[in-house]
């Protein structure tokens, strides 16, 4: 969340970021909060330094053997009104850090003000946009061909948006997340963790998934808890409420989960295929640092997520994220989009963010550069490294073979234990389960 001095001193600056996030968010009921919040501080401490001194002089008084009954009278009254002022104060701090949870974060300067995805600007591309010379099939059209993508089935069992992945498609799906792990792991110096996969309310609250994207997550019912709907939130949470050695920092964390998401308001979009599914896989990046290394560290984070892509020789370009599609969270985002052939457009697979210490003040976690040294709040990163189930969908399209088959790309060979195209399934039913007759 934003400092409350910060948005004090600056409301008109948070004003113009609420209006360039599009945000309709009304930061004068902050403010009016936040000066009723100072004058009953002011006011009850008034009130609690006379009775400290109106109380000793009461003491005296008594040791002298003087009679104090008026004055003690008196001081019973200014008690009632330090805690009449004290419960009011209590209630308006609690609606004031209710409505700070709603403010987004700052964007950067460098952020590009703009209505929506239409105009995030090119950053860099990488990559050449492969040529076909036959009829390009989407990734779900081969899938169901191969007989190794089966939607109709997942959906008998848990509805839309789900997916059976068998044979060749469940070992690519293995392979590509172990070839992400292993690279991050071995080259780019993150620690693996296996997290938690049902998080509690307080946690989402800490990265900032609530209170504003509670329609978007799966609830166990009857619980304060959350079927994680990215890694981000357990691994950037991992250190709430904590103070660091500031020699510890920076800390890299990478995480393979699957992901649970409702999508909602994402009715008619993508409905079919791995682009947009209730539950997938991802590899999560996520980064701690001290604040004078943090945007070196977005750029680190964009490479290290780059990086997968190059290797896998999947052509790509980053955008940066405008004032009007960046994240909640976010101050500065890049995304990585995947050429998808059969849509003849790039898509995203990767979002690399720096919050600044929005997130840090949100889970309170904090720094000491040396013993004794007043706390610091870290500053947060995180990027999808990348999203599986996306990155899977981009190779089938981008290697797929005039014959139907999927050419498996060099660096997941070894993780496909030497196979190097992937073929129909044999030997298992249809892709198409057949309806019983009726008797």
């Amino acid at each position: 969340m934003l400092d409350i001095k910060f948005i004090r001193e600056h409301a008109d600056e948070v004003k113009q970021n609420l209006v360039n996030r599009h945000n309709p968010f009304d930061l004068d009921k902050v403010l009016e909060l936040d000066g009723k919040r100072r004058e009953l501080l002011q006011e009850t401490e008034a009130l609690k330094s006379e009775k400290n001194a109106e109380s000793k002089k009461i003491a005296q008084a008594k040791k002298n053997g003087e009679d104090a009954s008026d004055a003690i009278a008196s001081m019973r009254e200014v008690g009632r009104k330090i805690s009449a002022i004290d419960k009011e104060l209590g209630e308006v701090e609690g609606t004031l850090n209710e409505l700070l949870l709603h403010i987004p974060n700052m964007a950067d300067k460098t952020v590009p003000v703009g209505k929506d995805d239409s105009e995030n600007p090119e950053v860099r591309r990488w990559g050449e946009i492969p040529k076909f010379d036959f009829p390009i099939k989407a990734h779900y059209e081969l899938g169901d061909e191969l007989g190794i993508l089966d939607a109709e089935r997942a959906g008998k069992v848990s509805g839309a948006r789900f997916y059976f992945y068998l044979s060749g498609a469940a070992r690519l799906e293995r392979a590509v997340y172990n070839f992400m792990l292993d690279l991050h792991t071995k080259e780019n110096d993150y620690t693996e963790v296996i997290p938690p996969y049902i998080i509690n309310g307080k946690s989402m609250q800490g990265t900032g998934q609530l209170p504003k994207f509670a329609e978007d997550m799966y609830k166990v019912e009857g619980e304060n808890m959350y079927m994680t709907p990215t890694a981000e939130v357990p691994l950037t949470n991992y250190f709430s409420g904590e103070i660091l050695d500031g020699d510890m920092l920076p800390v890299h964390l990478t995480a393979l989960t699957p992901c649970f998401r409702k999508e909602a308001g994402s009715a008619g979009k993508d409905t079919r295929g791995l682009i947009r599914q209730h539950q997938f896989h991802k590899v999560e990046m996520v980064k701690y640092c001290k604040p004078e290394d943090s945007w070196d560290e977005l750029e680190s984070l964009t490479a290290e997520a780059e990086k997968v892509l190059q290797r896998l020789k999947l052509p790509y370009h980053i955008v940066c994220l405008c004032t009007g599609d960046i994240g909640f969270s976010s101050a500065k985002t890049y995304d990585l989009e995947v050429w998808m052939p059969a849509q003849n457009k790039y898509r995203e697979i990767s979002s690399c963010s720096n919050c600044l210490d929005f997130q840090a003040r949100r889970a309170n976690i904090r720094f000491r550069r040396t013993p004794g040294a007043k706390p610091e709040f870290v500053h947060t990163l995180n990027g999808s490294g990348l999203a599986v189930g996306r990155t899977v969908a981009a190779i089938m399209e981008n290697y797929q073979q005039a014959d139907g088959t999927i050419k498996v790309p060099e660096a997941l060979v070894p993780y496909m234990g030497g196979i190097t195209v992937i073929g129909k399934r044999n030997g298992f039913p249809s892709s198409k389960p057949v309806a019983k007759e009726n008797k």
